[in-house]
């Protein structure tokens, strides 16, 4: 691989603040941005000589190798908001040995280096007994994952693969996730009005109120909604703030006792675990004042032998004497699978002889685009151990890490697209 051209062309990519749903018309289905980065990395493959496929807007992808069977592999180009607080170039900056920029981890620079590993292959000349293709979605941080619903419903599915969204080693499960949105009535909140966080799936890492024409606000540390005890919700220490201030009312109340700085559900009663994946977890992402009515969105990634009526039984219980209204408004279903299987070992077999490291395959809380299709599963682009910087501000990821991504994703894809199946 040429090293600078996969960081020049990565950097291109950076510098396009790509979030999604944003500007949205006929012509940008996803929003003027996602259509800007789809269209650089479009224009990136004709450059490097590898044949893409773009319907409309709706979805498009690169392909080498032949075959009647199809290795896929989902990428992201669209970001969650850049938020505040920044000290390196948000679009792209290289300081040492790190590359700070939003979409390094999360998934513009694991995607970009899926598309290299191609681009090897394809100048090799290596034997590919199935075509492999990178699909680019355009909205998997929002939304229903429009794009890959429609590629689902209109274009060939792949037999098995990968999308780059997540950790190494391999990660055989998801937990469910769900998103439900609490909200009552400003005059009987105990509050002028109050707003927090940049998006339901980050820890909010700022958070403002109003009380009796007083004004509060605080800082906190964003984080991924999967991980929230590796981030400090601004959300939380408001009500904190507030309920020292002797700021008495119905929101302040409901939210210290049953939300707090609890990420694992207990005090909304729903504080599952199971074997299979640990413990839910439970993120409070917005707090928006809108017109007469507040409203909090709450993001839970729930174990797998858990449902979701479970869950928001757990919380509408909760919720009911305060008041307060609550609506299902995202879901995705748990994904299991066999661990022993022959894809997710193959990967398991190239991480290990690459990188030494003899970590076991995992489930995660995090949602990747492995629940869009069957026979997908996550597969890095973070080593065990590293500093989880997605959805933060300062978003980075080790170079060196980057590139050895590149080099796995290289001979994973060899090994699947002429991997024979018992």
């Amino acid at each position: 691989m040429d090293k600078n051209k996969f960081l020049d062309a990565l950097m291109g990519l950076l510098a396009i603040d790509s979030v999604a749903l944003v500007d949205i018309d006929e012509a940008h289905p996803y929003g003027k941005a996602p259509a800007q980065a789809l269209d650089y990395v479009l224009n990136l493959c004709a450059e490097l000589g590898i044949r893409t496929v773009n319907r409309n807007g709706k979805v498009a992808w690169a392909e080498i190798g032949e075959g009647d069977e199809i290795v896929g592999i989902l990428g992201h180009l669209d970001i969650v908001p850049v938020g505040d607080g920044w000290t390196h170039n948000p679009y792209g900056e290289v300081c040492g040995e790190r590359l700070y920029g939003r979409g390094t981890v999360d998934d513009k620079g694991p995607t970009l280096a899926a598309l290299f590993s191609m681009k090897d292959l394809q100048d090799a000349g290596v034997k590919l007994n199935r075509r492999v293709r990178l699909i680019f979605g355009q909205c998997e941080e929002v939304g229903d994952w429009e794009d890959m619903q429609w590629y689902c419903e209109h274009e060939e599915m792949p037999v098995f693969g990968f999308t780059p969204d997540a950790e190494f080693p391999a990660i055989y499960g998801e937990k469910g996730i769900m998103r439900f949105e609490l909200s009552m009535p400003v005059a009987e909140s105990g509050v002028d009005s109050a707003e927090g966080g940049d998006a339901g799936n980050m820890v909010a890492g700022w958070a403002r109120a109003t009380v009796g024409g007083k004004d509060y606000a605080v800082e906190g540390v964003s984080a991924h909604a999967s991980t929230p005890d590796k981030g400090v919700n601004a959300i939380s220490k408001l009500m904190e703030t507030l309920a020292a201030a002797g700021c008495s009312g119905k929101l302040v109340e409901f939210y210290n006792k049953h939300v707090g700085f609890d990420y694992n559900g207990g005090k909304m009663g729903c504080g599952f675990e199971d074997e299979q994946s640990g413990k839910l977890t439970l993120n409070a992402g917005t707090l928006r004042t809108e017109g007469n009515t507040i409203k909090l969105v709450l993001d839970i990634r729930c174990p797998v032998t858990y449902t979701i009526e479970q869950v928001q039984g757990a919380i509408e219980a909760a919720c009911a004497p305060y008041g307060i209204a609550v609506e299902l408004t995202a879901q995705n279903k748990s994904i299991y699978m066999d661990k022993n299987g022959q894809v997710i070992q193959t990967m398991m077999g190239v991480y290990r002889a690459v990188t030494g490291d003899m970590t076991e395959p995992m489930v995660i809380g995090g949602g990747t685009y492995a629940r869009a299709m069957p026979g997908i599963v996550a597969f890095g682009p973070m080593q065990p151990g590293r500093e989880a910087t997605e959805h933060q501000k300062n978003e980075y990821i080790l170079l060196e890490d980057l590139y050895q991504a590149q080099e796995i994703y290289s001979i994973t894809i060899e090994k699947l697209a002429n991997l024979q199946l018992n």
